[in-house]
């Protein structure tokens, strides 16, 4: 019989390491009264001026459209996000940052920051930028949006 070792499976232990970075940075937003879905929405609103549509950020974080519509009610009662009316499709919900949220968001991203640098202080800047450019590789083969600018 053909045994698979676990802990040298790749999908294992992109998934065990995913999950404790995403614990080691919920301890920081949780002091904002957020969780990790409800900072994937701020997250991904956050890196544009512009509105986007909730189906968006489920595309981006690759969260179940429930756990977002939760998240988005949350961060809605907590005033860090807005609802508006869809562009020309009116079905569709778009969300943005409240000035609030953007403070939150704009509080948060250098304390993430430095907790990612500290996560990743066992790399030289040479095996850095191989471990994103490797990241960049996979995503790019599972098709994962990987849109950083707009």
């Amino acid at each position: 019989m053909d045994r698979l070792n676990l802990l040298s499976f790749s999908p294992f232990r992109l998934n065990r390491l995913a999950t404790e970075f995403s614990q080691a940075l919920a301890a920081d937003y949780a002091r904002f009264g957020i969780d990790i879905p409800e900072w994937r929405v701020l997250a991904t609103l956050g890196q544009h001026d512009d509105p986007r549509s909730a189906a968006y950020v489920v595309r981006c974080t690759r969260t179940h459209k429930s756990r977002i519509s939760r998240a988005v009610s949350h961060l809605i009662e907590l005033g860090l996000v807005e609802r508006l009316e869809g562009g020309d499709d009116r079905r569709e919900i778009m969300l943005r940052l409240t000035a609030t949220g953007r403070a939150t968001y704009a509080e948060l991203v250098p304390i993430l920051r430095a907790r990612e640098d500290a996560l990743l202080s066992g790399f030289s800047e040479a095996q850095k930028r191989d471990f994103e450019r490797l990241l960049g590789v996979l995503e790019e083969s599972l098709g994962l949006v990987r849109d950083r600018e707009g």
